[in-house]
């Protein structure tokens, strides 16, 4: 998102915190550069009576939130905003689909993230996405600020510059702190995407392994 919720959760761990903000964007990237997103962001608030007035505020209200993703790029699947009193945290959680990545510059949320979904090379993409700096000057610990943003992509990854990959979820990952993040990050994948009637080979592996594993089984029995 842009630098407007990092300003506001500087300013809220100024005022209300001791502890960890995080925020979390999960996306699913088609080959037709539609897809799938998921916005996550918690905090931990040092004055437990405050978590009961924090929904009045925009970032966390779901009223405001709607009003804040609704556009003709977007459909909202579900917003949610909760307090979870047993560990003095409050969280939200915004799913949508979106027509495409680059339509998401026109929306409010979005503005300064700069999606790029560019034809590369013969048969490849090119993605790219922003992270704006972070609100400076406050009274926060730099290292407790945390942003992660996690895409999955269908196709083969040719080259990327994310800090981490989950390989039980095929999942690229770029976390950074408040301090990482300098005067912002760029987000860099080149992909070919799979065709529509292209398997991934994952899947000839995982029917390979089933197929072997009932042959044994069959054998074993026929044995006995």
């Amino acid at each position: 998102m842009n630098r407007r919720i990092y300003i506001l959760f500087a300013a809220l761990v100024s005022m209300l915190m001791a502890g960890c903000l995080d925020y979390e964007q999960q996306v699913t990237l088609r080959h037709d550069g539609s897809g799938n997103m998921v916005i996550k962001y918690w905090m931990k608030v040092q004055d437990t009576a405050a978590i009961a007035t924090i929904d009045q505020i925009s970032f966390f209200n779901k009223d405001s939130l709607k009003k804040s993703f609704a556009s003709k790029f977007i459909k909202i699947k579900s917003i949610t905003a909760f307090p979870d009193t047993t560990t003095s945290t409050y969280h939200v959680e915004i799913n949508f689909d979106f027509t495409h990545i680059d339509s998401l510059n026109k929306t409010r949320p979005f503005l300064e993230s700069n999606f790029s979904f560019q034809d590369g090379a013969t048969n490849q993409k090119i993605f790219s996405q922003f992270i704006p700096p972070a609100a400076s000057g406050m009274a926060i610990d730099a290292t407790q600020f945390h942003v992660s943003f996690v895409y999955r992509f269908a196709g083969e990854v040719i080259t990327h510059n994310a800090t981490a990959y989950d390989e039980k979820t095929k999942s690229y990952i770029w976390k950074y702190s408040l301090a990482d993040l300098g005067k912002g990050k760029t987000i860099s994948v080149t992909y070919r995407p799979f065709k529509l009637n292209e398997t991934p080979q994952w899947i000839f592996y995982l029917s390979g392994s089933v197929f072997l594993i009932v042959i044994v089984f069959l054998f074993r029995k026929r044995k006995n």
